[in-house]
This record gives structure tokens, sequence and C-alpha cells, in this order.
């Protein structure tokens, strides 16, 4: 059996966490600041990302406006972009948009509606090359647990979800909302 120090378990814990959900959605907002009444903004900027090496190269970014129409409803719309390669294999590009809400119930809950149209560009590189361009559609119904006021974790499914005709690997899709 490994004994692993404290330092190194939590080195091994966000290795793990970064490894596995960021093939996946995360999102960093950063709230805009009124400097003449140091109140913060009803628009908001967040930006999801994800770099994953592990098996495989994927990259993506989703940058987003968000605008808090009141105390437990958010709106927003964004675009998205990806990158994926195995070596010597396939390479896939995606690039789309996104529009979404979010509804706080109680502090510690918030729920998610999310539509995703992408535009997948995949080029397979064996013996016998092959290229495919095609559209996926996304509508995404989840829920975190608000750890803190700017810190949420959660899941959300693809309820369009089509193992055959998907960019996504799965119908449930981790997520991290972090908020400056």
């Amino acid at each position: 059996m490994i004994d692993l120090n404290k330092s190194s378990k939590i080195t091994l814990f966000f290795l793990v966490l970064f490894s596995t959900t960021t093939m996946y959605s995360q999102t960093t907002s950063i709230a805009v600041i009124d400097s003449t009444s140091q109140k913060e903004s009803k628009l908001k900027f967040a930006c999801g990302f994800g770099l994953n090496f592990v098996g495989a190269t994927n990259i993506s970014l989703s940058p987003n406006l968000i605008y808090k129409a009141s105390d437990k409803i958010s709106l927003g719309a964004g675009l998205q972009g990806s990158y994926a390669a195995i070596k010597d294999l396939q390479k896939t590009t995606t690039v789309g948009f996104n529009v979404i809400s979010f509804y706080t119930p109680s502090k510690s809950i918030t729920t998610l509606l999310e539509f995703v149209q992408l535009n997948a560009n995949t080029k397979i590189e064996t013996p016998i090359e092959a290229k495919n361009s095609f559209w996926d559609t996304a509508l995404f119904v989840g829920a975190g647990l608000n750890i803190t006021n700017k810190f949420t974790i959660g899941a959300k499914y693809n309820v369009l979800y089509n193992e055959d005709e998907s960019v996504y690997t799965s119908p449930i899709i981790p997520f991290v909302n972090i908020t400056f």
C-alpha cells in the first residue's frame, strides 16, 4: 500500500479532478463591478474551459455573458469551441453557441437549463482518410450544490443525447462553477 502525505493527497485529488472533469464543462465567472457605487453589476462574464492530455489532447473554451435577472434567476448566452485529437487517429473541432438559465431556489442549490448547438468536424487519419461534418444539438437539465456563494459543483443531463450522433461521450456531464 502506498502511503501519501497530505500535500501528495491534495495534489493527487486535483490531478484526478482536472484530468476527468476538464473534458466536460467548467465555468469560471468574473463579476463586473460598477466602480462608481462599488455594487456588483447584474452582468457577469463567464468562461468555461477544459484541458485534458490523458489518452488524447482535449482543449475547450466557452465564454459567456450572464445577466442576473433577480436573486434567484440568471440568464446568459455564449460561444463554445473545442479541439480534440488522438495522435495519428482522429482530430475533431467543434464550434457553436449556447443559451443558459440558472435558477437558485435556496442558498445551497442551483439548477440549470442549457441549450447547445455545435458544428462538429471530424477527420479520421487511418490508412483510409475520412472526414465528417455534422450539427449536434444538446438540451441539458442539471443541478448543483452551492459549496459557498462562489463555488458550485454538480451534474447536467443531456435529454437529447444520442450515442451514435453526439459529440459528447456521455449524457451526464459534471460541472464546476467558480464566481469571482
